[in-house]
């Protein structure tokens, strides 16, 4: 409506402007354009009966604006005692005309050039899921061993080095693989000796290797391997007689079962407990005259024993505190003719950071061998050491 008012009012007036064409532009228009204003010289005007305003193109503005008023009060957005209150333009802008310096030049200046990036080689590594690390030791001890073991020694003073290598995979999603290598060797010495001048007080080479996928949080379904023999003959004092070597004997096992990961005591117990409900143990003795002491008959020249059974397998680590650790490995098998049982037991207190103290505890149950008359088919082994130690 205040748009069809004032365009109406604006033809009329631009008709009677057209009609006097020397009219001049006085501002008259300027309410037309600007924001809907209520003026007060409007209204007085309607009121008068006899109009002061003798300009016949500001009296049909003056009707338009009144109409609106009348018929669309809401449209008005101020009125003219507030535009009065805002103030009036200032004089020096109306007088000033406002200039703008334009700086010509004959030629732009060409945009600069934008380097261009220079190649980037990406290299995208593959995650590495593999693992290593070992250990070295060097001791010098004190050997006990009692006389029906399996394998021979002497209590005596030795020397023995030992080497331990892992390389575990773990993909951190299902499955996963461990290695583990084993080697001791020592040798000793005994005045009461005067047939042999060495003798082996510790011989082993021993692999584990597990194969497991994640059944759950710690549980893992498990292929386990353990087999191990050792690198010398093993001898008693004053006796030409071997009674043990490479390769005699020789033990296989592999058990399928689970395998549960140990993290306790703030994670400073640490290991793995596997246990095989389906078990096969071989058991091979190269040496003929040797297999009867390790429970294998000869018929026909086969040198070994295959037994099926149950089988459990842990291997445990603690550190005590900051310089004392114990490791413990418990093996066990059993058969429908015959058992064996292993714990080993290594006590390390750490001097410095090259030297340590070792107290090694191996007892040992296997009735495949011959009965002893004092300790039955138990067997035991000790010995405490002191020499350096490397780990990497």
């Amino acid at each position: 409506m205040r748009k069809l008012a004032l365009f109406i009012a604006a033809v009329s007036s631009m008709g009677l402007s057209a009609a006097e064409p020397q009219l001049k532009n006085t501002g008259l228009y300027y309410r037309l354009f600007a924001p809907l204003t209520f003026y007060h010289n409007v209204a007085s005007s309607q009121f008068n009966i006899i109009s002061n305003d003798s300009d016949e193109v500001s009296q049909a503005i003056d009707q338009a604006l009144m109409h609106v008023y009348l018929k669309r009060p809401e449209l008005v957005k101020v009125t003219e005692s507030e535009q009065e209150e805002a103030g009036s333009l200032r004089q020096d802008i109306i007088e000033t005309p406002v200039m703008q310096e334009v700086e010509m030049v004959e030629q732009a200046a060409p945009m600069p050039e934008t380097p261009e990036a220079a190649p980037v080689e990406v290299v995208i590594e593959k995650p590495n899921f593999w693992k290593y690390k070992g250990d070295a030791n060097l001791q010098f001890m004190q050997n006990y061993v009692s006389d029906n073991w399996y394998k021979g020694g002497e209590s005596n003073q030795a020397a023995v080095g030992s080497v331990t290598l892992e390389a575990n995979y773990d993909n951190k999603s299902k499955w996963k693989w461990d290695n583990k290598l084993e080697m001791k060797l020592g040798f000793q010495t005994s005045p009461s000796d005067t047939v042999h001048k060495f003798k082996t007080n510790e011989d082993l080479i021993r692999y584990t290797g597990k194969v497991g996928l994640q059944a759950a949080n710690r549980w893992y379904y498990t292929l386990q391997m353990l087999a191990y023999t050792q690198f010398y003959h093993g001898l008693k004092s004053n006796n030409t007689k071997v009674f043990s070597d490479f390769m005699s004997p020789f033990n296989l096992s592999v058990g399928l079962g689970m395998d549960y990961k140990v993290q306790a005591l703030a994670n400073k117990l640490t290991g793995t407990i596997n246990m095989s409900p389906l078990a096969v143990n071989y058991r091979y003795v190269d040496r003929a005259d040797l297999a009867a002491s390790f429970g294998v008959k000869t018929p026909d020249h086969s040198h070994s024993l295959t037994d099926f059974g149950s089988q459990i397998t842990a291997s445990l680590t603690w550190q005590v505190n900051d310089v004392l650790s114990w490791k413990t490995r418990i093996y066990g098998f059993s058969s429908y003719h015959r058992s064996e049982v292993e714990w080993e037991n290594t006590f390390t207190l750490r001097v410095s950071k090259y030297i340590s103290a070792n107290l090694f505890l191996f007892p040992r149950f296997d009735d495949a061998n011959n009965r002893d008359e004092n300790l039955g088919y138990w067997q035991f082994k000790e010995y405490s050491s002191l020499g350096f130690s490397y780990n990497f």
